[in-house]
């Protein structure tokens, strides 16, 4: 009988897997043959090409350990720019007391403790166009109370409602008010912001200071927040600044039947043996300002928050630098809304500049594909830190 493994002399199996092979090679040819695939291989290897660690890979030892001598300096320079910070922290002390005979004097125009001049309340400028457009608004204002003369004029006590009107035009805060809040909020005198004694860690606090009312009876009620400045031991590369890592709220002493950071509900629990059914009332927590002042913990050591904390902490955060940088210092322009304005132009300025420039680039492209149509697509410019 003869044997078909063998053909010429060359086994069954080298013939197939020769023909195999041939075929293989013809399918790649044709494969390779496609711009797409091309394109998109070209694609994968120039980033990888281009990817710094794989880059970084590639270099001798020597260099490598250069780098890494070059990172110990990063992390030396991370330091001298936390010490940078706390001597940051030591000068905002400094001119918060020179600020705060200004701050108090605010309080009593707001208040009415005291009554402001015609001299207090005019605007000086060095500006020639300020001044004719402070001596417009002077006209208007005679004018108006001249026409007003025969109407009963009304001199309320003070700015009324002050810092309410704040909370209220600025959306970060008036989120966080409900409306029953705000007969406790109308009642509101002052925000102070203290900062830290020298020598000791990091620290802000913010006073809340109130009238007497059928609320609460704290005069001043208090958020501290903590700060860090130094680089994180595992991480000292991610420095950038103070910043915060935990905050203590106070007790707020509520009167009877005032605690709007607690409703009572009303609940029926059905006895399984007797059947018989019960009503008890149980007080549960309720959406608030107020809450502001019973803040989440931050993590200790070892545990972690879900997100929904951590988010809540961040807001947290958030908003006490808000009242400390922002509120706090421009008080009266928050209250005129001239603040929230000049914010608003700010970003859509921004905004406008940017979609700007880029029909300014497309505009240039189609130029330049009209002069030299065979010209390649202009890559775009490297991205340079600020």
């Amino acid at each position: 009988m003869a044997d078909n493994s063998f053909s010429d002399g060359v086994p069954a199996d080298s013939v197939e897997a020769a023909k195999n092979a041939s075929n293989t090679e013809k399918l790649t040819d044709q494969v390779m043959q496609n711009p797409q695939v091309l394109a998109a291989l070209q694609e994968r290897l120039d980033n990888v090409s281009h990817t710094p660690s794989s880059y970084i890979e590639t270099l001798p030892k020597a260099v490598k350990r250069r780098i890494n001598a070059l990172k110990q300096l990063q992390v030396r320079c991370a330091h001298i720019e936390a010490k940078f910070y706390e001597e940051v922290h030591d000068l905002e002390r400094k001119y918060a007391a020179l600020y705060q005979p200004l701050f108090d004097k605010r309080r009593e125009f707001v208040s009415g403790d005291v009554g402001s001049t015609d001299a207090e309340s005019e605007r000086h400028s060095d500006s020639e166009e300020h001044d004719k457009s402070a001596g417009d608004m002077k006209n208007k204002v005679v004018i108006a109370e001249k026409e007003d003369a025969a109407a009963e004029e009304l001199n309320p006590k003070g700015i009324p409602e002050f810092w309410f009107t704040i909370f209220r035009n600025v959306d970060m805060l008036s989120e966080l008010v409900q409306e029953y809040d705000e007969p406790i909020l109308k009642h509101l005198q002052d925000i102070k912001v203290k900062f830290s004694d020298p020598g000791q860690p990091m620290s802000f606090v913010l006073e809340f200071h109130f009238e007497p009312n059928d609320y609460f009876t704290n005069p001043v009620l208090t958020k501290t927040y903590k700060m860090k400045s130094e680089p994180d031991k595992a991480d000292p590369f991610s420095f950038e600044g103070p910043e915060i890592v935990d905050c203590d709220g106070c007790t707020i002493d509520w009167k009877k039947g005032k605690n709007v950071t607690v409703k009572t509900i009303k609940k029926k629990q059905k006895h399984k043996g007797r059947g018989t059914v019960r009503t008890i009332t149980k007080q549960v927590p309720n959406e608030s300002f107020f809450n502001f002042f019973n803040p989440l913990k931050a993590s200790g050591d070892g545990e972690s928050l879900d997100e929904d904390s951590e988010f809540t902490l961040a807001s947290d955060f958030e908003i006490g630098h808000f009242f400390r940088e922002r509120i706090v210092p421009r008080a009266v322009l928050y209250f005129t809304g001239e603040a929230i304005e000049d914010d608003d132009n700010f970003e859509e300025g921004e905004e406008g500049e940017e979609e700007e420039l880029e029909g300014d680039e497309e505009a240039e492209d189609e130029d330049d594909a009209e002069i030299n149509p065979k010209k390649e697509p202009s890559q775009p410019a490297e991205c340079k830190q600020q």
